[in-house]
């Protein structure tokens, strides 16, 4: 199988920021109503009144532009605004800021999000004194790069429903009767994708998705698959593994796992990947049979 030496999630961020220029387009746009030429006239706006002000009006704003999250979706319009106003201020919304929420001053969310916001517009203001920091080449970059740890988390939940979706084909087209959990399953510090149960035994299965080649996360990829089938077989569960990766130096027959599925498929060919797992699954079905014995 030939590699794919192009980095297609790099590609597919880069076009997601592309399109949500429009939105830091229509962000300029009300800035210009509201008296500021640049972003960087807000970010350096002397009154805390009137700063707070122009964030509200952003946060309540409403129009057909949309922000669209690392795989393409777009986000709530309230949402949307809020991580897009604390990307700007070189922030993170939910990791860092959203925690804080709780602890500032305000009667409404809303007002609650306007006055933490401001406070750290106050303080990144001297930080970037440059004009070209609060101009769209600078934004995207701030863009790509949350963009990108979004991707990642709602590419595993996407990993995740193809599994479950290839799973009940498979078992519904052989008539086998068993139950897959529509979230994940946690047993100790592990955490399984799926968990397919029949009248008496249950299989877990994490999946395992790998972009890049070697290296020392290519030993800590395959350590973290062999702990997850130790701790499934210690508490009395089957493990089936899923990997996908493009190249990985890990042996899966090396694992005390006697089941697994390996795609040899970088991750971010996803159309390519639904028809070789259902394929994959097919050679399986002994396996799903004995489960679903009484």
């Amino acid at each position: 199988m030939g590699f794919v030496l192009a980095n297609l999630r790099l590609a597919e961020l880069v076009a997601i920021v592309n399109i949500n220029k429009a939105f830091y387009d229509d962000f300029v746009a009300y800035l210009r109503e509201n008296g500021y030429k640049t972003s960087q006239d807000l970010v350096n706006e002397k009154s805390d009144e009137k700063a707070k002000t122009v964030i509200s009006g952003f946060l309540r704003r409403k129009s057909e532009v949309e922000l669209l999250d690392g795989v393409g979706k777009p986000y709530a319009n309230s949402q949307a605004r809020w991580y897009f106003l604390a990307w700007i201020l070189r922030d993170a919304p939910a990791q860092r800021l959203g925690p804080l929420l709780a602890h500032v001053p305000g009667e409404t969310p809303e007002a609650r999000k306007a006055h933490l916001l401001n406070e750290v517009r106050k303080f990144v203001a001297p930080l970037f004194p440059e004009f070209e920091s609060w101009t769209w080449p600078s934004i995207s970059e701030v863009m790509l790069a949350r963009l990108e740890g979004s991707r990642r988390a709602l590419k595993g939940g996407l990993f995740e429903g193809i599994v479950r979706r290839c799973l009940r084909t498979v078992l519904k087209e052989h008539a086998i009767h068993l139950s897959v959990s529509e979230k994940e399953v946690r047993i100790h510090d592990e955490t399984y994708d799926v968990q397919v149960s029949g009248p008496h035994r249950s299989i877990l299965i994490p999946v395992k998705t790998r972009e890049t080649m070697g290296g020392g996360h290519a030993m800590l990829f395959t350590r973290d698959i062999d702990k997850s089938i130790s701790v499934a077989e210690k508490n009395g569960y089957t493990c089936l593994p899923i990997v996908i990766a493009e190249s990985w130096g890990g042996d899966l027959k090396s694992l005390k796992s006697e089941n697994f599925i390996f795609i040899q498929v970088n991750p971010n060919q996803v159309a390519k990947i639904e028809p070789l797992l259902i394929e994959r699954l097919q050679k399986l079905i002994p396996l799903f049979k004995d489960l679903a014995k009484r």
